[in-house]
């Protein structure tokens, strides 16, 4: 397993745990958007959008450039791979009880399909 510090960790789940920030995330993925084309589509200010993207920063996430008095962003998903590896050493554990949850549905489905004998 890949080691990242837990202060990187911390900071690429705080951001993603917004749901403001993953939709701008989402829309980053697309192409890169301007502070403001981050902001559009939510009831939110520039100066709240602002706050939003740098918590993306931080973690990481985002790429600001600046081209004139314009700030584009641009999405940088590495750092999202911490939180992937994180996960994947977990999946053990979910890993094998989502199997018994699936066989124990199918027993069930099967139970419930089989044919009822006939009464003597």
């Amino acid at each position: 397993m890949v080691k990242y510090s837990s202060d990187q960790l911390d900071a690429v789940f705080h951001a993603m745990a917004d749901p403001t920030r993953r939709a701008m995330l989402h829309s980053l993925a697309e192409q890169p958007r301007t502070v403001g084309d981050l902001a559009a589509p939510f009831d939110i200010s520039l100066a709240a959008a602002s706050k939003h993207i740098k918590v993306l920063e931080k973690a990481g996430l985002v790429r600001r450039s600046v081209q004139g008095r314009t700030h584009v962003c641009s999405l940088d998903a590495m750092p999202m791979h911490a939180g992937m590896e994180w996960m994947r050493h977990y999946e053990q554990f979910w890993s094998g009880r989502l199997d018994a949850l699936e066989a124990a549905l199918r027993a069930e489905v099967a139970t419930e399909q089989a044919p009822v004998p006939p009464k003597p």
